[in-house]
């Protein structure tokens, strides 16, 4: 799900390619503090919402699932990929932070990572619901970081080596669109629902 290209990756690598490494993370900085404002929320606020309403989640799930496949679709039908870029004006170390802080509160798919997708791996019998969600959260964060960390450290020559080469660019949006299809399919078919703690 990291791997699949959205708002934040392109994001950092627009800002990577335009202005250099240091921008591209110090704005990944700000994606952290958005990915860490998104667990707390959940966290505080997933074990409520559930055992109120379990409703929500499968609503949660379905808008989820629905979101998930229209950006397949779009991917698929010949969207840009998250390499190609354009030339950005350079940003100041605030708005750089800024933009990624906001960039990732306003990208939907964060959201369905966590309302959607990490309550389904939680499970009453193995303890608190809001520490699992925490830990869950926190081994995302960390794989988001690492992945989007080497996505900048390599977006410089990965836009040079796929300028030249439109058919790596067309089997990347493939790739892309068959990945974000298929994890719609497995939340629309999985059948697991909220427990109250």
């Amino acid at each position: 799900m990291v791997l699949t290209p959205g708002p934040n990756m392109m994001y950092l690598v627009s800002r990577t390619v335009s202005q250099g490494r240091r921008a591209g993370l110090v704005s990944l900085s700000g994606v952290a503090v958005g990915f860490l404002a998104y667990l707390v929320a959940a966290t505080v606020g997933i074990t409520a919402i559930f055992a109120m309403v379990p409703g929500l989640y499968l609503a949660m799930k379905l808008a989820g699932a629905a979101y998930l496949a229209y950006l397949a679709w779009k991917t698929l039908r010949g969207g840009i990929s998250v390499f190609e870029t354009s030339d950005l004006p350079a940003d100041s170390t605030r708005r750089l932070f800024t933009m990624g802080l906001v960039t990732n509160l306003l990208n939907p798919k964060i959201a369905i990572i966590y309302m959607a997708l990490i309550p389904q791996f939680v499970t009453p019998e193995h303890g608190r619901i809001w520490l699992q969600s925490l830990v869950l959260g926190s081994v995302q964060i960390g794989i988001a970081l690492t992945v989007n960390g080497l996505i900048v450290l390599g977006a410089a020559t990965i836009a040079v080596f796929l300028s030249g080469r439109p058919l790596w660019l067309r089997a990347q949006r493939w790739v892309t669109g068959t990945m974000l299809g298929a994890i719609a399919i497995l939340l629309v078919t999985d059948r697991t629902r909220p427990v109250p703690a």
